[in-house]
């Protein structure tokens, strides 16, 4: 897909981090887009940002991990605009903990907005995509997470594997039935985003509570994580790299050198049948 000026975006998670760079990345080039997000008044500041800068923008309240809610989306944006061309997948939370003191309200939680968000995202558009018989392409937000393994993190981490398995099917299945339609998975590594303050819309049947020894693990995994949004990588340079990877039909939006290298030596282990390493990412002088 190459032409942009006139299409239509659909961004989830786009009132704040790497969907608002997406949203205004989309509307540089001319796109219409749809803003979805679970937060209202920073969606409503997030439309209001792009409208002054003349972008043609609706917004639309959503839980992604809601099908209804997803649903409603599509509607507003068709009834909008008549028509969807690009659809991110991008909403996501995150949690930290050892995987037995985790609670499970953590697992359904992120279950219910990073993969079944995606779904529901897969579900609801590409049938809308398909119909259509125009170009068209699909984002879905993962992460360096979902190639490598961590301790602490298993949650997460699991359910952007997921992310990464469902957009790979995604991409044989339209492949083999000769859809003009395009499917990326974007993997940044540490974002300036506020991932690490997720539970500021954890929803009330998701409450915290976890025992002190989760609370202990997730305090320190969270001051890390903390010091690593504060000096990440800007969302707008994630935004460049997917357009230009939906430009060239490129499945793969990976992160920089550091992480690649623990990936590597995760698909090494493997390849060997070696137990996993430990290889957090750690930049070369």
């Amino acid at each position: 897909m190459n032409e942009f000026e006139g299409r239509v975006a659909v961004v989830t998670g786009a009132a704040s981090g790497i969907g608002l760079a997406l949203a205004e990345r989309f509307a540089k080039e001319g796109m219409r887009v749809a803003l979805a997000d679970v937060e209202a008044t920073p969606l409503e500041r997030a439309a209001q940002r792009l409208a002054d800068r003349g972008a043609d923008v609706v917004s639309v309240l959503t839980d992604v991990s809601r099908p209804e809610q997803v649903q409603a989306l599509a509607d507003r944006t068709l009834e909008a605009f008549g028509a969807v061309h690009v659809v991110c997948n991008n909403a996501g939370v995150f949690s930290s903990g050892r995987l037995w003191d985790a609670p499970l309200d953590d697992y359904e939680w992120l279950m219910g907005v990073n993969v079944y968000g995606v779904v529901h995202g897969i579900r609801t558009f590409v049938p809308i995509l398909l119909e259509q018989g125009e170009a068209g392409h699909v984002v879905n937000t993962a992460s360096m997470a979902a190639v490598t393994s961590m301790p602490w993190t298993g949650i997460y981490f699991m359910t952007k594997h997921a992310v990464l398995s469902l957009s790979e099917t995604l991409y044989h299945e339209l492949t083999q039935q000769g859809a003009k339609i395009g499917v990326s998975v974007v993997c940044p590594e540490v974002i300036a985003t506020a991932i690490d303050r997720s539970d500021r819309n954890r929803p009330d049947e998701f409450q915290l509570g976890a025992t002190e020894a989760a609370d202990e693990t997730r305090k320190l995994v969270n001051e890390g994580l903390s010091a690593g949004v504060q000096s990440g990588v800007p969302p707008a340079r994630i935004a460049d790299r997917t357009l230009e990877a939906i430009r060239a039909n490129r499945f793969y939006v990976l992160a920089e050198d550091a992480w690649r290298r623990s990936c590597d030596t995760r698909l090494e282990d493997i390849r060997l049948a070696r137990n996993p390493t430990f290889a957090p990412p750690v930049e070369e002088n």
